[in-house]
């Protein structure tokens, strides 16, 4: 997708670096990171200069071929795979990339093993690609038929940054979006400010204005009153784990909002490549919930008026803050799953109907 015109995919190698664009710094500076060394990849995952679930998985395909660039040894690549999975224990993607990688490594000899790394991790990338864009193709029959009855502008919620920031390209929960707007329908986004990070502020509101997409920011529990006035035709939200049965762990705060959309009969969709379907877990009680430090709650990031880019601490000094990123939806609070082999209901019976 584009970033002041050019075209800009979220991570890329060359010239033995990886390239990043440090979601940190936007949308306030447009940044590009080297990334030279494992250790370096892994710090971008922990300090979510690269996040969502797809990237953070493509991220750890290239930190596994810095890793050889690095030092060409089995045990150095060992401790590199287990020290990634690691970084962020949520998204399921991150140990799916790094388990597909060392698959592909296994008993290739030095002299080739930088050469297959290097073809694999490009292949995660192209798929999540594809998979994306056949996730917008399958997502805009549902947008086409709210607008086909409508006949107006069709008003999606989405909460996060679930867009091509969070993926490769095209994004997941965008991904729908995108199409319709490529196809000449008229949608408008309510983007969750979504703290304490502001993904939804600082990077789905973001791309949405460079992609020409008509979106308005609003505060994370804003979205209930919206769906009781009938300002919102349906919800699509992306996923950094989900269960078989159908349960989804996304950003905190989607919980609430499937809950809001039950009630006031608006349908919810979860964007998912295949890659985030965690097939062992049984029990959402069973998942890796991260928790990130309070001080992303208690400080906030700005530009003043002087145009530099500062922190401020809003909080109380003795006041104490609990920082859990993710929660869990259950599959009942769900109309749908839109994957890159189509849409499926919620369930265990729904996901292997498309991938078993």
């Amino acid at each position: 997708m584009k970033i002041g015109g050019k075209e800009y995919r979220t991570i890329w190698f060359e010239n033995e670096v990886v390239k990043i664009i440090d979601q940190t710094k936007l949308p306030h500076q447009f940044v590009i990171k080297e990334l030279k060394t494992v250790k370096e990849a892994i710090n971008a995952i922990k300090r979510m200069e690269v996040r969502g679930a797809p990237l953070i998985g493509a991220t750890a395909a290239y930190g596994l071929v810095l890793a050889i660039l690095e030092n060409n040894d089995q045990s150095f690549l060992k401790k590199s795979a287990e020290d990634l999975v690691k970084s962020r224990p949520t998204a399921i993607n991150l140990k799916w990339a790094v388990d597909r990688m060392m698959v592909k490594l296994s008993g290739i000899n030095s002299e080739k093993i930088l050469d297959v790394a290097l073809d694999e991790a490009k292949e995660i990338c192209e798929e999540d690609i594809n998979f994306c864009e056949s996730i917008g193709l399958n997502g805009l029959k549902i947008i086409e038929e709210i607008y086909n009855k409508k006949k107006d502008t069709v008003n999606i919620l989405t909460h996060c940054n679930a867009g091509w920031l969070a993926t490769i390209n095209w994004g997941t929960a965008t991904s729908p979006i995108y199409h319709a707007h490529k196809k000449g329908i008229p949608v408008h986004v309510w983007a969750d400010e979504t703290r304490p990070r502001n993904q939804g502020a600082n990077l789905t509101s973001y791309e949405l204005n460079e992609e020409g997409i008509k979106n308005t920011i609003i505060a994370d529990n804003t979205g209930g009153i919206l769906m009781q006035r009938g300002q919102v035709d349906m919800c699509i939200v992306g996923t950094d784990r989900t269960l078989s049965n159908g349960d989804v762990c996304n950003k905190v705060g989607t919980y609430l909002k499937a809950l809001a959309a039950k009630d006031n009969n608006v349908p919810f969709y979860v964007a998912l490549p295949s890659s985030t379907i965690d097939w062992n877990i049984k029990n959402s009680k069973d998942i890796p919930i991260e928790e990130r430090s309070s001080e992303e709650l208690s400080k906030i990031e700005g530009v003043d008026e002087d145009g530099k880019v500062k922190k401020v601490k809003i909080y109380p000094n003795k006041s104490k803050a609990m920082n859990l990123a993710f929660d869990v939806t259950p599959a009942k609070y769900i109309t749908g799953l839109i994957t890159e082999k189509g849409i499926c209901e919620a369930s265990e019976k729904g996901l292997k109907n498309l991938f078993k």
